[in-house]
Formats: C-alpha cells, sequence, structure tokens
C-alpha cells in the first residue's frame, strides 16, 4: 500500500512538475511574443514619426528667420501626415553647409546672394547649384547699419572697427561683399547684436551691421538713444549689378533709432527657402514634395494674424538668378497656373483636390475662389 501511494504520489509529482514547466515555458512564450509585439509597434511608430517629418534649420532669436521657421510649424504640422520641426541655426553661410552635409537637416533659409558666393569660391564644389535649390523666395532681408552718434555717413565707417555679426552668419558674408561693393575698407569685427550695441554706445567699435526682415526685435524694441541711430545704405549701380535690392526702413519699424515720422534707405536682399536636391526616388524627395505640396495649398494661412508680417511680401513664383527650383515646387506652381487659366469648373475641381491656392502664389494678389463662392 505504502508502495503504491508512493508511486502515485510520485506520479502526482511528476505531473505537477510537467504542468508547472509547461505553464513557464507558456508564460516566457507569451513574455516574449509580447515584447517582440511592443518592440515591433514602437519601430512602425518611429518610422511613421520619421517619414513626415522635415527639419528647417533657421536663425537666431534675434532675427527672422526663427519666426518664419515657426510659423511654418504652427501652420503645417498635422499630426503623423506632416511634423515640421524650426530649428535655431547660425545663419545663412552655416545653414549652406548644414543642409548639404548635417544630418537630420532638410531643408533652411539662406540669403539668395550665398549661391554667387559658394559658386566664386569654389568652398562646396563646381556643382553647388546642382546640389542645393530652392523651394520658394521668402522675402526681403533689409541691411540695418546702427552707429554711434559721431557717424553721420557710411564712409566714415572707413578704417574704423565694424561688427559684421557672428562668424558664418549670412550678415558676416554679405557685409563683406557689400562694403566691398561700396569700396569702403573696415576693420571687421564679430559678435552677437546684443553685445555690438553695447560696443557701440561705449566707442569700442563704430557700428554694427545686421541683415535681417525688418522689424528685426533686437532693434525694434530698443528705447530713444542720442548715442544710437540708423544710417541709411546707397543704392549703387554695383549692388544693382549684383542682385541688391532698394528698400526702406521706417519709424514705424524702429520707434527708438529713427525719429518719429520718417524713413531711411537701405538695401535688401531676398531670404530663400532652400533644400538640398534629393533624387526623385529618394525617401526624402518625397518627404520634401509632402511638406511643399501643404506649404504651397496652405500659402493663405500665412497672410492671417498671428503670422510675421514678412509673409506678406512672399510671391512664390518669384524666380532667382543663378539658382534651381525643386521639381516639386516648379510642378506644383505650373499645374495651378494651368488650372487659373482653365474654366471655373476645372479650378473648383482642382481645389476640392485639397490643392487650392491664392494666385498669389504665381505673381498675382487676389485669391482664387470657386465659382459661387464668396
Amino acid at each position: 500500500m505504502k508502495t503504491s501511494l508512493r508511486v502515485i504520489a510520485a506520479a502526482m509529482f511528476a505531473v505537477a512538475t510537467s504542468l508547472s514547466l509547461a505553464m513557464a515555458h507558456s508564460a516566457r512564450k507569451d513574455t516574449s511574443e509580447a515584447q517582440k509585439a511592443s518592440t515591433e509597434l514602437l519601430t512602425y511608430y518611429s518610422e511613421v514619426l520619421n517619414r513626415n517629418t522635415v527639419t528647417i534649420i533657421s536663425g537666431t532669436p534675434a532675427g527672422t528667420y526663427l519666426a518664419v521657421a515657426y510659423d511654418m510649424s504652427a501652420v503645417l504640422d498635422n499630426g503623423d501626415n506632416l511634423r515640421v520641426l524650426a530649428v535655431a541655426g547660425k545663419g545663412s553661410v552655416q545653414n549652406v553647409h548644414d543642409i548639404l552635409h548635417l544630418r537630420g537637416v532638410d531643408m533652411g533659409i539662406v540669403q539668395s546672394d550665398v549661391m554667387a558666393y559658394f559658386k566664386q569660391n569654389g568652398e562646396l564644389g563646381a556643382n553647388v547649384d546642382e546640389r542645393l535649390v530652392y523651394i520658394t523666395t521668402l522675402y526681403n532681408e533689409e541691411m540695418h547699419l546702427v552707429a554711434g552718434a559721431d557717424i553721420k555717413d557710411i564712409k566714415d565707417l572707413a578704417g574704423k572697427r565694424v561688427n559684421f555679426a557672428e562668424v558664418g552668419s549670412g550678415t558676416q558674408f554679405s557685409s563683406r561683399l557689400i562694403f566691398g561693393l561700396l569700396g569702403i575698407k573696415v576693420e571687421e569685427v564679430n559678435m552677437g547684436q546684443t553685445d555690438a550695441l553695447v560696443k557701440v554706445k561705449s566707442g569700442e567699435i563704430a557700428a554694427t551691421v545686421f541683415i535681417a526682415g525688418r522689424p528685426a526685435s533686437v532693434f525694434a524694441t530698443l528705447p530713444k538713444d542720442p548715442d544710437l541711430k540708423l544710417l541709411p545704405v546707397p543704392y549703387t549701380n554695383e549692388l544693382e549689378a549684383n542682385d541688391y535690392l532698394p528698400s526702406t526702413l521706417s519709424s514705424q519699424d524702429y520707434p527708438g533709432l529713427i525719429p518719429e515720422g520718417q524713413s531711411i534707405n537701405t538695401i535688401g536682399v531676398y531670404a530663400v527657402l532652400a533644400v538640398y536636391n534629393w533624387p526623385s526616388n529618394h525617401h526624402r524627395y518625397r518627404r520634401t514634395a509632402n511638406f511643399i505640396n501643404a506649404l504651397f495649398s496652405k500659402f493663405a494661412e500665412f497672410q492671417k494674424p498671428p503670422r510675421h508680417p514678412k509673409w506678406k511680401e512672399v510671391n512664390l513664383a518669384a524666380t532667382l538668378n543663378g539658382w534651381k527650383r525643386f521639381p516639386t515646387a516648379q510642378q506644383w506652381l505650373d499645374r495651378a497656373a494651368a488650372t487659373a487659366a482653365a474654366p471655373p469648373s476645372a479650378l473648383a475641381a482642382f481645389m476640392h483636390d485639397g490643392d487650392g491656392f491664392c494666385t498669389r502664389c504665381y505673381g498675382r494678389s487676389e485669391a482664387i475662389r470657386p465659382a459661387g463662392s464668396v
């Protein structure tokens, strides 16, 4: 009897052990499968997030680039379908390097004269205009020349210390070009605008240059100060021949630097939304095309508050000498122009497809609406 009990007990133990091992194996299998599913889900989420995310390298908080890049993020973000990351940058010249070489940077805001600069010096290779292209011009960037009380004219700066902003900035290289074209030799120094204003007031430097879309916040908030003034910049034949533009700055832009009701002449250069010229079969080409379709289709939203006032200067169809346009952008504009010339029914169908546009996108000023709308 005892032997039989021992046999039964042993059998029960064996069964219990087998069940325990089986349950443990099953639990491990379930855990493993759950971990695998979780990993696959996270991988898929990461792919979706990166598939439709673009990064725009911009500028410093003192200028306009960052505000404009943020506007694009605010207007165009659309969940997993499109996400726009606005990133602070060093400025135009460094932005070109970042667009061409920095991983994770899809596009950036630069000055239009950087193309001629890099073509001339060969720093980025002979075919830079094949690799760096533009989506659209944005707005004019005005030259701000803030000087001390003893400086009456830009020619008075000859031989004096003048701040050309941070090393690698668009202001630095454009200032070199502009002063060279004007035939005025100065001693270049480099620092941020806040530090430069202090040194202009103390007399350590004669002036500071900042090329940015007006109103530049670093100057717009300055109180009236007899030790600071904005100097006019003459528009010469040499500047015109190099695609610089005439512009003005007013007391409305800078009440602390320009007497009420007055304005001064200056020059400007286009800000450009530039991008690497990805081949059409590359996933980053598709990502860029997705961004362009959203930007152009929603362009009218950038004309409304609280978007930066510089958006009102943008003409999506404006062309740039020496630059090539990203294919998707050109195709969108061609399609929009053809549709605008078509019967109203075709225009309404175009807008119904989600590619609605205003004629400002290709050089007119009034919004196109479907027939019968108000």
